[in-house]
């Protein structure tokens, strides 16, 4: 269970940084809309966080949700906001993917 509640608050991470880049190009009220995202997404980001690592190790909780919010954010980079790729970055994101499920794997 808290397996899942860490990969929903790196969902979420995701949630906040994509409000964030949304709300610096949008204005009046669209901007206070994405704005209160953001601000709900890390309220729940961080929650979920605290509560995944009662039973699952602080560092390996903590580098898998920064990992999914890594690359959560990069995808969503290339598929919303027109960020260039190329092999590298693509290799790249591949190899966090594969570091993130390598810790799922080692951890008790």
């Amino acid at each position: 269970m808290n397996w899942i509640l860490l990969i929903l608050g790196g969902l979420f991470e995701v949630g906040f940084t994509t409000s964030m880049g949304k709300a610096q190009t949008s204005t009046g009220n669209t901007a206070l809309l994405w704005w209160l995202s953001f601000a709900v997404s890390v309220s729940l980001s961080m929650y979920l966080l605290h509560r995944a690592t009662l039973t699952i190790p602080m560092g390996t909780g903590y580098a898998v949700w920064a990992g999914i919010g890594a690359v959560g954010t990069a995808l969503m980079g290339i598929f919303f906001f027109k960020e260039p790729t190329d092999f590298w970055r693509v290799f790249f994101i591949f190899t966090l993917v594969a570091s993130i499920v390598g810790l799922k794997l080692v951890s008790r």
